[in-house]
């Protein structure tokens, strides 16, 4: 009986005894499923990382491609702007060369235009001989009085010195001759620049430099100390070039001319009259320095 008790009582206790563990038992189990999906995620993770990575990698090198041909592509545009500017300069002086041939050219026909006409209106020889022109000994001997009837009185003039030896200017591109002329100017030889820049007047007086020479020849005068011819010549680029670019400039020369005679207030009247009308000239700015020195005592 006491036998039967005892197994019944390890038989009702058992369960009892065994539920702790089991618990324990299913809690372990579920612990170790969350491990394994967390190892499971963690690896998926780190498999998407990767793959991140991978992508990253090839954009930066794809981005590392595309910049090195942009820059390429910048620098072969740069190669062909400095190109076409290059181009472009040799293109700009070519054109600036051609207008000047041009130019010349231009010039070297009107003086050959000129020649032709004073070749076609010259008196004949003839009439030369026969002493027909005013002030030219007849066939018998007498001279035909000035403003006799059927003659005209000669102009006042005084005959140009004869050119420089061996240097004739007849002939002469309008070029040459005025480089022949300013070189004797800048060289300091007025007297041979003024008949240069006097045979470029006779020869071309229609050249656009024409106006120029008058002008320097009154500078030349100038500087040579013989300031009544100065003043002349000035006058003279005045009245025959009154719409020319260098009027200021002769207006200055024969002030300054009028200035080395002492002759301070008519000095005085042309530098104030370059001022009045030429005021945004470089000639006015000098007059008005040259002002400033007249009224200093």
């Amino acid at each position: 009986m006491h036998k039967h008790l005892g197994l019944l009582t390890l038989f009702l206790l058992a369960p009892i005894a065994a539920a702790p563990t089991s618990a324990a038992d299913r809690e372990t189990r579920q612990m170790m499923a969350d491990i394994r999906m967390l190892q499971e995620q963690s690896q998926q993770l780190q498999n998407v990382l990767s793959s991140l990575a991978d992508a990253l990698k090839a954009v930066s090198t794809r981005l590392d491609s595309q910049t090195e041909t942009t820059r390429k592509a910048f620098a072969d545009q740069k190669l062909n702007g400095d190109a076409l500017a290059a181009d472009l300069r040799v293109v700009r002086e070519k054109v600036d060369d051609g207008n000047v041939r041009i130019g010349s050219l231009t010039q070297e026909v009107d003086a050959l235009r000129q020649s032709v006409m004073e070749i076609n209106i010259a008196p004949p020889p003839a009439a030369v001989a026969e002493g027909t022109l005013p002030g030219t000994p007849a066939a018998d001997g007498t001279v035909p009085a000035a403003g006799a009837a059927g003659t005209t009185p000669p102009a006042v003039a005084t005959p140009p010195p004869a050119p420089r030896p061996g240097r004739p200017a007849t002939g002469m591109s309008p070029a040459n001759l005025w480089a022949l002329a300013f070189a004797e100017y800048a060289a300091g030889q007025y007297d041979l620049a003024v008949i240069g820049f006097e045979s470029y007047i006779r020869e071309f007086p229609r050249s656009e430099q024409a106006d120029d020479a008058q002008v320097y020849i009154a500078a030349a005068y100038l500087n040579d100390g013989k300031n009544d011819r100065a003043i002349e010549a000035a006058d003279m680029a005045i009245r025959t070039y009154p719409k020319g670019d260098t009027v200021p400039q002769a207006y200055f020369r024969k002030a300054q001319a009028l200035t080395s005679l002492r002759r301070v207030d008519e000095a005085r009247a042309v530098f104030e009259f370059i001022v009045k009308t030429y005021p945004d000239s470089g000639e006015a700015t000098l007059a008005r320095q040259n002002l400033e020195a007249l009224k200093r005592p």
